[in-house]
């Protein structure tokens, strides 16, 4: 039923609650990436538009943190332009499979990230709706998104609790949910995500305990000392400069 056009998936959803285990952060340079990530981000398929965000998103450095291997299957929630996932198709490779999960598409505006599936290149990638009620073809080893989960958190009818349950239940035991995202001041929780696009990381942590994640690890690699927090990520003097956090989620086995 899952098919590399737009489908409708169903899903069991089930809850846990479990307490979170932090472990210390970890740091990868680029020149220490494994080959096949060196490779992904080097692929000469992804657009110049997307290189040229490298430097600030450091996506290598960000997948060697979630720990993508060739072979994985992944999920990416809110794929957006395809930016990780052309990165995480080449990584996972021939043996892989990424599931793209999108909002559904909107008449008259072309989905880009159908059209990078087509791509004989990119044939490991299978596209989907996101819906809290559906579910993936298979377990997988990875759950990712990037830069999303305020946006999921600004939607008027949105029920952050199943979309977090659905995500967990389509994880392998043991699974990894890596979470990317524009962080708020200390304290704002979600009182900002509609007028600065922004979290506060402590929310999405207690978000995804309250279903049964535990928190692995998290990363500075996307830290920004200077950025005061108070300005849209959208402003031109943020963009690419914005403070990130990014946490590394696991489903007990």
């Amino acid at each position: 039923m899952f098919k590399r056009s737009i489908a409708t998936f169903a899903i069991a959803v089930a809850s846990a609650a479990m307490p979170a285990v932090l472990v210390a952060p970890l740091a990868y340079s680029a020149d220490a990436l494994p080959a096949y990530i060196q490779a992904a981000v080097a692929d000469a398929g992804r657009p110049d538009a997307d290189k040229q965000r490298d430097a600030n998103r450091k996506p290598g450095e960000s997948v060697a943190f979630a720990g993508v291997k060739p072979g994985d299957k992944v999920g990416e929630v809110m794929p957006g332009g395809g930016y990780f996932t052309r990165i995480l198709s080449k990584t996972v490779g021939s043996k892989g499979v990424v599931y793209t999960l999108s909002p559904a598409a909107q008449p008259g505006r072309p989905d880009p990230i159908a059209a990078l599936a087509a791509d004989p290149a990119y044939q490991n990638i299978k596209v989907g709706v996101l819906d809290p009620n559906g579910k993936l073809p298979e377990a997988v080893d990875l759950m990712w998104t990037s830069l999303n989960y305020h946006d999921l958190a600004r939607r008027p009818d949105a029920d952050l609790t199943a979309l977090n349950k659905m995500v967990f239940d389509s994880l392998k035991p043991g699974g990894v949910y890596l979470v990317i995202d524009h962080a708020s001041a200390p304290g704002a929780g979600k009182t900002v995500v509609q007028t600065l696009h922004r979290i506060d990381p402590e929310s999405v942590k207690k978000d995804l305990i309250a279903v049964g994640f535990v928190l692995d690890s998290q990363s500075k690699l996307l830290q920004n000392p200077d950025d005061p927090h108070t300005v849209g990520v959208h402003d031109a003097a943020m963009r690419g400069t914005t403070d990130q956090f990014v946490l590394k989620f696991r489903k007990p086995k």
